[in-house]
């Protein structure tokens, strides 16, 4: 069997945040939920970036924030998501690729429209969040790039992509081409609402060995496990799980593998600015130090210092240098 020769390649949504500055009277103007997310249609999605004013735009989801992570820190990454042959899906393969990700999905032609996530900040730096899932929801199975996803060390999932049908098709099959070639699955469950929709589906696939590394939250813990008692809920699922990631916000983290536990304490921030990615960023400091070889705790630190720096701006891609932020702070 061939070395992988890439470290990760992930599947998730493909998503284009738009963030643009705007007054207090738009936010009611437009009938939107202040300091909310709230999912919307294709028609809301035009009228809504219509009446944005000048913004920012650069790719997001969940997967792809964690790869923009892993890629800062140094490692070597692949995306595969689903985009439209429209402008904003021309924003996402350009600012992926920048960031140093392998991206060939094929533009989907026609609509629905790329997905995108119009944010609204008022000048006390609220954000109220529209997402429109759009062609990220369309990912066909033929589009995988098995060869790429033999070729990585992790195949990294997206909970949240896990609710669209065709798109779980493809996530399955990847799953079967990463096991055949002996590659490790990493999955996030994303959000508990995703567990309510899709839950036996993960006890299944868990149950059959097919995840080796999971990440949670706390909530997510909870909601996968039907425990509220948090220990009661790591010892079940580390029975099953090679390893088992658990973060708990400012109350830090564990990891299980085996008979090691692992826990690490959050990393200091001067002030928390924005929660926005910290988990995707944590997904990206430990997976990092996993495919390194790193010991269970320097992966919990790693995960830790990614993601203070994350909170610590609007934004769910880093700003500061990741990789001599690590070389610091780990020396």
């Amino acid at each position: 069997m061939s070395q992988p020769t890439r470290d990760v390649v992930a599947i998730g949504n493909a998503i284009v945040d738009v963030m643009a500055p705007c007054d207090e009277a738009l936010i009611d103007q437009l009938g939107m939920t202040r300091g909310g997310m709230t999912l919307i249609d294709t028609d809301q999605a035009h009228a809504l970036y219509g009446a944005m004013g000048p913004a920012r735009e650069i790719s997001g989801g969940s997967a792809a924030n964690t790869l923009a992570g892993l890629a800062a820190l140094g490692a070597s990454c692949a995306f595969i998501g689903q985009v439209a042959d429209d402008q904003l899906g021309e924003v996402f393969a350009h600012d992926i690729r920048a960031g140093g990700i392998a991206f060939e999905t094929a533009a989907r032609a026609g609509d629905p429209p790329t997905a995108r996530c119009l944010i609204f900040v008022t000048p006390d730096g609220q954000r109220t969040m529209n997402t429109f899932l759009g062609a990220s929801q369309f990912l066909p199975a033929d589009a995988l790039d098995e060869a790429a996803i033999a070729d990585a060390k992790v195949l990294y999932l997206e909970g949240y992509l896990w609710d669209p049908e065709e798109p779980r098709a493809a996530m399955r099959r990847a799953i079967a081409a990463a096991r055949g070639a002996g590659r490790k699955v990493a999955f996030t469950l994303s959000d508990a609402f995703v567990i309510a929709r899709h839950g036996n589906d993960f006890r299944a696939l868990i149950d059959a060995g097919e995840i080796d590394i999971l990440f949670a939250n706390h909530v997510e813990l909870a909601a996968l496990t039907g425990s509220d008692d948090f220990d009661a809920g790591v010892a079940q699922l580390r029975a099953k799980v090679p390893t088992l990631v658990v973060t708990c916000g400012p109350e830090g983290a564990i990891a299980a593998e085996g008979y090691e536990l692992a826990r690490v304490s959050a990393e200091p921030v001067e002030r928390v600015v924005d929660t926005t990615g910290a988990g995707d960023l944590f997904a990206a400091g430990f997976l990092f130090g996993h495919v390194r070889g790193r010991s269970l705790q320097d992966c919990l630190r790693l995960g830790s210092i990614c993601a203070a720096e994350i909170i610590s701006h609007y934004g769910a891609r880093p700003e500061a240098n990741l990789k001599a932020l690590v070389a610091e702070k780990m020396a």
